[in-house]
């Protein structure tokens, strides 16, 4: 069945809007992308070299430009090829301001919900939760087992991705849920694993036939293996509707099943082709590979051609190991820029029905030399390894603070935690869940506050058509005189209900505590843990 890539590419948003100059919607995303907090602060987040302080080493920030420019240029190449065109049924022209923008888009943010520490984060916060499920803790009163499944499995198996698709359309707050407003196409681009589990996973641990670890790749779904969109928990319960939206409006659907976006693959070989030479060029300026160690690794490529183009960089007497390095990656990432572009083409119908089930890299004989090199030279680095468990230290440290306090029966503890908190995430989650707070708590004071009964009696009464404009709101039907009214009800929703972090459910007020600590830079992170274990004043 052939995709409609009009629909695939669809310049719609979350939240209805006009366009007000001469970019396209996926252009504009573009702008919204590079102007946001989340992305600066991808500046001081640890790639491979926690906490280093050489300016020559890549963050996540440099490393997402760098593969920003390789889906740039596949995008390019696909534009540039008539049979595809064909196939997409897109001029030119107009493919050319949609294909190349939104792939520069979701490479750019592909790495935007990631913690503090690079992945080993996402394995510490798993293990927390794990742990914080199995032991009986009393860290947070029980309140963690009155979590439904899924979301359970938010912090069992929780994964930058997932947390990406939050900052994305949430966290960053502007009075409102949406977030940047990105178009459909750059979210389900972006969606690497449409995908969630809403599972009890603990049977599978406590049969004993499974690790923890090993619970992801096990799992099946409908008596299937799980397939490479289902290989991670990518959609947190707190943006189920808007996946399901998101899923619809791009059209993610084939049967029964919910498959990547085309363009996700291509977004993902990007960040492969990144992340294989880079990181073997940032173990070569710490010091911990040489010219010597890469070229016995690259003898192994059966391809004469492509060796021979290799040897001729790095058998040369007369240039400097750091230019035989440069002019090295400039031949590794055109040949992997081309096997990703030639495997894509071959294989886009077979993408397009969600038949496609691994990475278009895979098999390249290049890359597996270059993880070879990383995995014997730079990942089992004593540094990298001694500074992996700092943040193991840290990220648990600020875990254990923020729950203890949050989830105490002392108010003044819990006031104390939530007041070192960012303002916009507490935000973020009042807003998420205003309705629902006020439907509540206005009983209670309608009761209690016979001074204001009126006004509350009043306020309950317009919650129904508050959360009719809610939706009015997001769909940009409201005329002037509902727009006034919708601001007129909130704010006396906040002035008299006064809306706070204590009337969150358990869900949301972990959801809260990781949103934070997930998004502190590697700095912040270690510097706030040291202040609130005694360590820093």
């Amino acid at each position: 069945m052939m995709s409609n890539w009009n629909t695939l590419l669809s310049g719609e948003r979350i939240r209805k809007s006009q366009r007000k100059d001469l970019r396209t919607e996926i252009e504009s995303d573009y702008g919204r992308i590079i102007f946001s907090p989340a992305l600066r602060r991808m500046h001081d987040k640890t790639q491979v070299f926690p906490l280093t302080l050489d300016d020559n080493i890549h963050s996540r920030l440099t490393h997402s430009n760098e593969v920003m420019s390789i889906g740039y240029t596949l995008g390019i190449k696909l534009c540039e090829d008539k049979n595809f065109l064909k196939h997409i049924r897109l001029d030119k022209e107009t493919a050319l301001r949609k294909i190349p923008v939104l792939l520069q888009n979701v490479c750019l943010i592909h790495d935007i919900g990631n913690a503090p520490f690079g992945h080993f984060a996402e394995k510490v916060i798993s293990e927390y939760f794990h742990n914080l499920n199995n032991e009986n803790s009393t860290l947070d009163k029980g309140e963690f087992f009155k979590l439904n499944n899924h979301q359970k499995n938010d912090f069992l198996f929780y994964d930058g991705n997932a947390q990406g698709l939050r900052v994305l359309t949430k966290l960053q707050f502007l009075e409102d849920t949406y977030g940047l407003n990105l178009t459909y196409a750059t979210l389900a681009s972006y969606l690497k694993y449409p995908n969630y589990f809403d599972e009890d996973v603990n049977e599978h641990i406590e049969k004993g036939n499974l690790k923890f670890s090993q619970v992801t790749k096990n799992i099946t779904k409908q008596g299937k293996e799980l397939s490479i969109a289902q290989s991670k928990h990518g959609v947190f319960y707190s943006e189920l509707d808007l996946f399901n939206d998101i899923v619809e409006k791009v059209g993610l659907h084939i049967g029964n099943k919910i498959i990547r976006h085309p363009l996700c693959f291509l977004m993902e070989a990007a960040d492969s082709i990144a992340y294989y030479m880079m990181d073997v060029e940032d173990g070569f300026n710490m010091k911990l590979i040489t010219i010597d160690c890469i070229k016995n690794q690259l003898e192994m490529v059966s391809d004469q051609t492509l060796k021979e183009k290799f040897n001729n960089i790095l058998d040369k007497e007369f240039i400097s190991d750091n230019t035989k390095i440069v002019k090295l990656r400039i031949v590794i990432i055109q040949h992997l820029v081309d096997f990703v572009y030639v495997r894509f083409k071959d294989n886009l119908d077979s993408i397009e029905n969600g038949d496609f089930n691994e990475e278009l890299l895979s098999g390249n004989e290049v890359a597996k030399s270059l993880e070879k090199i990383c995995l014997d030279k730079v990942f089992g680095n004593r540094d990298i390894n001694s500074l992996e468990t700092t943040g193991y230290s840290v990220i648990t440290g600020l875990l254990d603070y923020y729950i203890k306090f949050i989830f105490s029966d002392n108010e003044q503890f819990q006031r104390r935690a939530t007041a070192l908190i960012s303002k916009t995430i507490i935000a973020t989650a009042i807003e998420e869940n205003l309705v629902s707070i006020c439907k509540s708590k206005i009983p209670n004071l309608i009761i209690k506050d016979n001074e204001n009964k009126e006004i509350y009696e009043d306020l309950m009464t317009k919650l129904e058509y508050f959360n009719s404009l809610l939706i009015g709101l997001k769909k940009d039907t409201l005329n002037d005189d509902e727009k006034l009214n919708y601001e007129k009800i909130r704010f006396k929703l906040f002035e008299y209900i006064k809306p706070n972090f204590l009337d969150l459910t358990p869900y949301y007020k972990f959801r809260v505590i990781v949103d934070f600590i997930s998004g502190m830079t590697d700095q912040y992170a270690l510097k706030h843990f040291q202040k609130i274990s005694g360590q820093a004043i």
